[in-house]
């Protein structure tokens, strides 16, 4: 009776550790999407203004068509994305045009003199920003689900019920490329 009553205590235990395992990585997925669900709000913004730049953009850029065409495009499949994963990758192309934009503008002194476009600037600057700080911390959030995901034994319970490394949100090939080139200085 007593090694039946140990053997029942065992499988007790065994379950409440899994059990507990399992609540940990649903609390760690959904504090990943309460992250981007941040960033979200930063990104809506952000596709907000851009045909506000756009449009403040045209006027002095005729010859520009190529930039302004690739942002609104990229616009469009930001918009269109619906997974997190979909999302990230559509922002890292909108992130890539609008440098794409920032480098044209400078060809355009009295673009950048304009008042609308400096008050336009100044306002998607802000939303990087805060998109900036966002990302941080959703990357923080999945890494701590990758970890959890990928350490033993909370390893196990994530295959058992399909939790899986996820994507963090960084600058893409191409803006790593771009941070490591050197700034071009004019004078």
């Amino acid at each position: 009776m007593t090694f039946f009553l140990v053997i029942l205590a065992l499988v007790v235990i065994f379950i409440i550790w899994m059990v507990s395992l399992y609540n940990r990585l649903v609390r760690l997925r959904n504090n990943r999407e309460n992250a981007f669900a941040d960033i979200d709000v930063q990104l809506r913004q952000r596709h907000d203004l851009i045909p506000q730049l756009v449009e403040a953009v045209k006027g002095y850029m005729k010859h520009e068509s190529t930039v302004l065409t690739e942002i609104t495009n990229a616009r469009a499949n930001a918009m269109k994305a619906t997974t997190i994963d979909e999302k990230i990758q559509a922002e890292q192309l909108l992130s890539g045009a609008l440098r794409g934009l920032q480098v044209a503008v400078e060809a355009y002194p009295d673009l950048k003199a304009s008042q609308n476009f400096m008050q336009l600037q100044e306002e998607i600057s802000d939303i990087e920003n805060k998109l900036a700080a966002s990302r941080r911390y959703f990357n923080s959030a999945t890494k701590e689900l990758n970890v959890a995901t990928e350490v033993f034994p909370s390893n196990i319970v994530a295959t058992m019920y399909g939790f899986k490394k996820e994507m963090m949100f960084d600058l893409g090939e191409e803006g790593r490329k771009q941070m490591e080139e050197p700034p071009e200085i004019k004078f």
